[in-house]
């Protein structure tokens, strides 16, 4: 399959229409048409349902829409590190991460490299522990920072310092907000916005003791921020992790710990048999001499 063939199969997915695609990438539409039928015929599938106005993806083209982008962001990953000079310390890390104050712990590795090393770039994807997965597994990203409780075994990783402490996103004229600290009992009966990723793992159910059944899940959620604004409209109370949402006094939001305790381990890891760049070999040794002393998990040899 070549590379050219995506890029034009995306630019029509882009542009809804050949013509608009043509004037992008500065090429007639018949040769473009002529591309698009030979990347159907490789396929073996067809790709684009044509309408009268414009044309759309069929169920194979969404499937390929995703997978060619991802394989041109591989490639121009590998360009990157092959064009960077032996000796010369430039280039890209990738990382993708869920939110948690523990981030704090990679960046300053992270600034400390790019201090050093000024040609280095650092590319951040945003997403949940499935999300960052995928992409680390198809060798996009160079690092993840996955949050407690998913499984890290089938990777390296390095664990931080800095653990995170569960609690209850609120307003602050809620009834909870009186309380220093929120017990189990306390939500059994209240709307409740909670981490996919949390519920499945079973660390907050279990800590909750109680049938999920039996509990008022109002909503989920993957990413934070979002939800926070649906807490903020009193769409109910979100389990989360502390200081990932700003709860300054000029906002109307509160946080409050949970009680007993809750904490969340989290991890760096990085496929096994890796072959890293000179830039994330370097942030690897920064984050290890960070980290000295916790738990770091590598192949025996």
């Amino acid at each position: 399959m070549e590379f050219r063939l995506l890029r034009s199969f995306l630019a029509v997915a882009r542009e809804q229409s050949i013509s608009g695609a043509a004037r992008t990438l500065h090429i007639t539409q018949p040769s473009l048409s002529r591309q698009i039928m030979d990347l159907e015929d490789e396929m073996g599938v067809t790709l684009f349902e044509r309408g009268n106005r414009k044309i759309t993806l069929t169920r194979q083209g969404q499937f390929l829409h995703k997978r060619a982008g991802q394989i041109l962001e591989l490639v121009q990953k590998t360009r990157e590190e092959m064009a960077v000079a032996e000796e010369e310390v430039s280039g890209s890390v990738r990382i993708g991460a869920g939110e948690t104050r523990a981030f704090r712990v990679l960046a300053a590795s992270v600034h400390a490299l790019i201090a050093q090393y000024p040609a280095v770039r650092f590319h951040l994807f945003s997403g949940n522990a499935e999300d960052v997965a995928e992409r680390l597994d198809k060798g996009l990203l160079d690092f993840g920072l996955f949050i407690e409780p998913y499984d890290v075994t089938k990777y390296h990783y390095l664990r931080l310092p800095l653990n995170d402490l569960w609690g209850v996103l609120m307003r602050k004229d809620s009834p909870l907000a009186e309380r220093d600290a929120i017990r189990a009992e306390d939500l059994w009966n209240v709307p409740l916005i909670c981490s996919r990723q949390a519920l499945a793992g079973g660390q907050l159910t279990s800590w909750l003791n109680r049938d999920p059944e039996k509990l008022n899940i109002a909503g989920t959620y993957n990413l934070l921020f979002n939800a926070s604004i649906m807490v903020e409209m009193g769409a109910g109370y979100a389990l989360c992790l502390e200081g990932i949402v700003n709860t300054a006094e000029d906002t109307p939001l509160c946080f409050r710990p949970l009680t007993p305790p809750l904490h969340s381990y989290v991890d760096v890891v990085w496929k096994k048999n890796q072959l890293f760049s000179k830039p994330s070999e370097l942030l690897l040794a920064g984050l290890r001499e960070q980290c000295s002393g916790s738990q770091s998990v590598e192949p025996v040899l």
